[in-house]
């Protein structure tokens, strides 16, 4: 008896749509802090920002300029433990990498990162999904804005779900990128997963 295929994977058109959107001009954190100053439910607001200071700068890795420090890209499937990627490791060695997945689970991608020297707004992650070569998938999420802090701050996605029936088992490609309003890219790096009938 031939298995039931439920999924139709078609390639869809790897082009950004137009958008009229025009980011704020770029301020420093000096220049956000002393903005309103008179206001004190917005300082307030600014302090609980920033993790309740306004006075410095943090600076995570003096020798990297990046505001933002992208860590790790972690694989929440459900009910199973998680996957991640260490995204300070080599570029190739992260390539090499692969995620197995079962077919048709549901998952959650979290991006863990730092912010330094300066707040940044508009995050993006934007994640390309390729097959045999073609593009099969293309999702943009809207990270937001955030503060520096010394501690480590995280993305999750909403949850997605994996397809499922033969035609969608095999491996699969992915570039990812880590942007900003800015156009400034704090990290692209590319992985892999493959999906199966079962977990291994």
């Amino acid at each position: 008896m031939a298995e039931e295929e439920n999924v139709d994977i078609e390639p869809v058109p790897d082009e950004d749509e137009p958008t009229n959107y025009r980011p704020p001009p770029e301020k420093t954190l000096e220049e956000m802090i002393a903005k309103d100053t008179e206001d004190e439910s917005l300082r307030k607001y600014k302090e609980t920002l920033l993790g309740g200071s306004v006075a410095g700068a943090v600076v995570i890795d003096p020798g990297n300029p990046s505001r933002v420090l992208v860590r790790k890209l972690v694989l929440v499937p459900e009910g199973q433990p998680e996957m991640y990627l260490n995204l300070g490791e080599d570029m190739d060695k992260i390539k090499d990498a692969t995620f197995t997945i079962k077919e048709g689970i549901s998952y959650k991608i979290r991006i863990d990162f730092h912010v330094q020297r300066e707040i940044v707004t508009g995050l993006k992650y934007v994640q390309r999904t390729f097959r045999k070569g073609i593009l099969v998938d293309k999702m943009t999420h809207m990270v937001g804005s955030y503060a520096p802090k010394e501690a480590v701050q995280s993305y999750t996605t909403p949850t997605e779900d994996a397809p499922s029936g033969l035609i969608a088992r095999g491996h699969y490609t992915v570039k990812s990128l880590f942007t900003d309003d800015d156009g400034n890219q704090h990290l692209k790096w590319e992985w892999s997963f493959n999906i199966k009938k079962e977990w291994e």
